[in-house]
This record gives structure tokens, C-alpha cells and sequence, in this order.
């Protein structure tokens, strides 16, 4: 595929596995035909099975890795990952709050697949006042949907939906709501958008198991929305390209 002039700056943290962060999210964002520039934010060691080390970069090192990026290339979107702590969550916000034109996609990460805490308990409540409101699309799992609504993860269908239209009613514009952590022979994720139905992507349940698939959806969300695509086309292509590369390992 062709490569664009356009880049997607990917704000995210390392894993020296390879299977989720940056490694992740430049792997896909090339896949889809863009360039990359990045903000790291933390540097982790990490087996397929547990992160072992977790090693957080000062949150001013983080902002001014954003404003170089910014400065240095032509950023039709930007795709937010780990970002550790609360001081970092507040830099993020406030410079990209002088960006309000260029799509932001966020990808919550709030702990690893193995249980590892990854954003800081106090951090949760500054992204959702703060940075949420910023972004095009939030990309909660569902455990990570009832922690920034402030609830416990249920089971309800009918819940899920009153958490997102919470965080939606506090400012979030879009939010797609991950379906990978219910139960059953369906994955349904779904798009929650202000003064618009809930709109369902559903397919079959696929076998076996993949790590970075948040990274990698958001990414490919991003990387669609710095080509132009609008919002719906940009998860419907995001989640096909995730379909296709977990069939192909």
C-alpha cells in the first residue's frame, strides 16, 4: 500500500514483547497506509504472559515529545494509548487542547490483559473530565467502561448502555463500547454517539486469543480517520483489518 504524507502520532507506551503499545500501533497504522511519529510514555518489560517492569517518562518529557511531533509533521490524527499517571494525563490534555482540529482517538489503558495496573487509581478521574472531552472516539473495554463511569462491570446490556450515555452526558462525543470481555458465540461492539442510536458491529466470536487487539483497533480507527474516512467507516474498517490479521496470526 501506498504510504500517505500524513501521519498519525501515536502517544503510547512500549512492550518489549511486541505484542501490544507501540510496537502494535506502528505495525497497524503502516498496515493501513500512513506514517508514524511518536510520544513515548513509558517503557515496559514484558513477556507474552506478565509485565514484569513498568518505567513511566516524566509527564513534561511526554508533552514535549507531543509538541515536536506536531511541529515536525503534517498530524491528520492522533491515537492515544498508555499514559501511566495523572501528572501525564493533565500535560496531554493541555496540549492537545491546541489541536481541537485534529481527530483524537483514545484507547483507555487502564490495566495490562494480565491484571497489571497500568494507569495510576487517581489518574481516572483527570482523563475523564479532562481528556475525553477532547477525543473523537473513546475505545473502553467493558471492565474499563464501568470504571470510567464510576460503576461495577455488569452484565446488563441495558447498564452498559446508561454507563456510556453517562459518559457521554459529561462531555465524551463518541465512545465505542468493546464487546471482547462479554460472553457468548457474538462479539458486538458498540458506538455510542451523542443525539444518535447505538450502532452495533457484530460478528461471530473468533477462537484462540491475541494480545494488542485494543492497540490495534484504535490504531486502525485512527489511521481511517487521518485519511478522511468518517467515523463509522473508520471502526468498520478498523474492525475488519483486526478480523483479517487475527486469522492470519
Amino acid at each position: 500500500m501506498a504510504m500517505s504524507a500524513a501521519h498519525v502520532l501515536v502517544i503510547a507506551g512500549s512492550d518489549s514483547s511486541g505484542g501490544a503499545g507501540l510496537a502494535r500501533d506502528i505495525e497497524t497504522i503502516s498496515a493501513l497506509g500512513m506514517k508514524t511519529c511518536l510520544a513515548v510514555t513509558a517503557v515496559t518489560v514484558q513477556t507474552h504472559e506478565a509485565v514484569e517492569r513498568i518505567d513511566l517518562c516524566p509527564s513534561e518529557l511526554v508533552e514535549a515529545q507531543i509538541s515536536a511531533a506536531l511541529s515536525a509533521n503534517p498530524v491528520a490524527a492522533i491515537k492515544i494509548g498508555m499514559l501511566g499517571s495523572r501528572k501525564t494525563v493533565t500535560r496531554v490534555a493541555a496540549v492537545l487542547r491546541a489541536h481541537a482540529d485534529i481527530p483524537i482517538v483514545l484507547d483507555p489503558v487502564i490495566a495490562s490483559s494480565s491484571g497489571r495496573a497500568l494507569l495510576a487509581e487517581d489518574a481516572i478521574e483527570t482523563m475523564r473530565e479532562s481528556l475525553m472531552p477532547l477525543c473523537s472516539l473513546v475505545t473502553p473495554n467493558l471492565p474499563e467502561l464501568a470504571l470510567l463511569a464510576g460503576e461495577e462491570e455488569t452484565e446488563s446490556e441495558a447498564r452498559r448502555h446508561e454507563q456510556a450515555g453517562r459518559l457521554l452526558g459529561g462531555g465524551v462525543r463518541a465512545l465505542l463500547a468493546k464487546g471482547g470481555h462479554a460472553e457468548g458465540n457474538r462479539a458486538v461492539d458498540t458506538l455510542f454517539q451523542a443525539n444518535k442510536p447505538p450502532l452495533r458491529f457484530e460478528g461471530p466470536r473468533l477462537p484462540g486469543t491475541m494480545r494488542g487487539t485494543g492497540c490495534m483497533l484504535a490504531s486502525a480507527i485512527a489511521a481511517s480517520l487521518a485519511r478522511g474516512d468518517t467515523l463509522e467507516t473508520s471502526v468498520r474498517t478498523a474492525k475488519t483489518y483486526l478480523s483479517e490479521r487475527w486469522r492470519t496470526g
